[in-house]
């Protein structure tokens, strides 16, 4: 019997986000019914390049997405002449998959520049994208090519709800006769964070997360002089993320009841993961993400599905390019016929439908951006960085290149990074003993360690295809 998928990509939900109460819905319908995985990572930090990776199956080394910008080649032409006609929904709709997308797609996609709202990636039936980034409420969306605007009546309006109705009545109208593939992106917990009206009081108690690095000094940035957040700001920001969490749980919830109701549920695998995490005062840096750190690389994944035993906790290190190759395996694809770094991960899940192997190692990469001048609010900074602050604290720049190898297995927690500047900065963290990476331990790691480490590091970075998938 052909399998259904239904995978669902809100917006930087880090995983203390997806720990903490808001999800309680849907971690009882698919991670409590399916398959946890503690260690699932994105391969960069930002929204465009983490979401190309996710639909390529590609490091971004070789899909070339670098960052949120046209120049970055976010929802460029060069990636819609590319990457984009080979990612994994065309393989999809070459099995007769009926396809659906809704929501958040790549930051630039509607622009002009960008093909306007008429272009619709290869692969999809249906599609409902929204135009540009997150919005909740006075957004324009293409709806299958054609621009569709929207206002602010909670009603008719809220994405979140018009996301959850859309895919709900495609399941409805499907044909029973070929299988389907839903995509559903909504804008949850990104900012400007704007709550459903039934949710603008919940967790008014809630206090922003303490402990780890959370206010400790920042390590590369500039930093001000004095306290560089504001807890008050951070436990707001917690609270709206939660709030607008809480529409996304309803989400969850009413597809699962519709596919117990029209007989699909035992037959669909559902995916709940993100694109990156998210940083809200760790390091000082108030909120953001872009870096190197556990609290933005991390992302929550749950899948349940056919053959895979409800409550299992699975520790292998697992990445957003491991999405496409999962999905395509477990559609029939053969996988030698797909340019994929990533690997599936349905053996790990699902032992009994397949045999596999886990990594112990893989490649987290950034390129940093910056402006070429003085921004004029932060005239002692220089040239070079950018998303700063009112505070003069900037969430990125140049020098916030950066390339890692990210060890996971059960001898080694590691993490060791290069970065792409004058000085050559290295940091190294063992996360056995230092979880919250408080300590470069650079200067005690044996020289031998260190060049092994930077070899492995030059491999990976030019890795493609197999290449990326050699654990040796």
């Amino acid at each position: 019997m052909d399998q259904m998928f239904i995978t669902l990509l809100p917006v930087e939900v880090c995983c203390g986000l997806c720990s903490q109460t808001p999800m309680k819905k849907t971690k009882a319908l698919i991670g409590d019914a399916g398959a946890v995985f503690v260690n699932a990572f994105t391969v960069t930090p930002l929204c465009c390049p983490s979401r190309s990776s996710v639909l390529t199956g590609q490091y971004p080394h070789n899909h070339q997405v670098r960052n949120n910008s046209l120049a970055g080649s976010c929802s460029s032409a060069r990636w819609q002449k590319g990457p984009e006609a080979s990612a994994f929904p065309v393989h999809l709709s070459k099995q007769k998959y009926q396809t659906f997308f809704a929501g958040k797609y790549l930051n630039q996609y509607g622009r002009k520049e960008a093909g306007d709202v008429g272009h619709v990636p290869p692969g999809w039936d249906q599609w409902h994208a929204l135009v540009g980034n997150s919005r909740y409420l006075n957004y324009t969306l293409s709806v299958n090519g054609v621009e569709e605007k929207h206002g602010d009546r909670y009603e008719s309006d809220y994405l979140t709800d018009l996301i959850a109705n859309r895919s709900l009545r495609f399941l409805e109208d499907r044909s029973p006769r070929r299988p389907f593939f839903l995509l559903l992106c909504p804008p949850a917990p990104h900012s400007p964070w704007t709550p459903a009206p039934k949710y603008q009081k919940q967790f008014a108690d809630v206090k922003a997360p303490r402990g780890g690095s959370f206010d400790k000094p920042g390590k590369v940035r500039p930093q001000p002089e004095g306290p560089t957040t504001s807890t008050l700001d951070a436990a707001r920001s917690t609270r709206r993320m939660w709030q607008t969490l809480l529409s996304l749980d309803d989400l969850v919830e009413s597809l699962v009841n519709k596919l117990e109701s029209i007989k699909e549920l035992n037959n669909t695998y559902i995916f709940y993961t993100s694109d990156n995490g998210y940083h809200t005062g760790q390091f000082s840096l108030p909120i953001d993400k872009r870096q190197l750190y556990e609290f933005d690389i991390r992302v929550p994944l749950m899948v349940r599905g056919p053959g895979i035993k409800p409550q299992q906790t699975l520790q292998a290190p697992v990445l957003n390019i491991d999405l496409a190759p999962t999905i395509l395996d477990i559609s029939g694809t053969d996988l030698s016929s797909v340019d994929v770094d990533g690997q599936s991960f349905l053996s790990q899940m699902a032992p009994s439908l397949r045999n596999g192997t886990t990594r112990p190692f893989f490649l987290v990469e950034y390129n940093g951006e910056g402006h070429p001048t003085t921004d004029p609010a932060c005239p002692t900074l220089g040239p070079g960085l950018s998303q700063c602050f009112p505070d003069c604290v900037c969430e990125d720049a140049f020098n916030n290149t950066y390339a890692c190898v990210r060890t996971l297995d059960p001898q080694n927690d590691l993490q060791y990074c290069e970065f792409a500047d004058s000085e050559s900065f290295v940091e190294v963290y063992n996360l056995t003993s230092d979880p919250h990476q408080l300590e470069n331990i650079v200067k005690q790691v044996d020289p031998a360690v260190l060049q092994s480490m930077n070899q492995r590091l030059i491999k990976l970075q030019s890795c493609q295809g197999d290449s990326c998938r050699d654990n040796k």
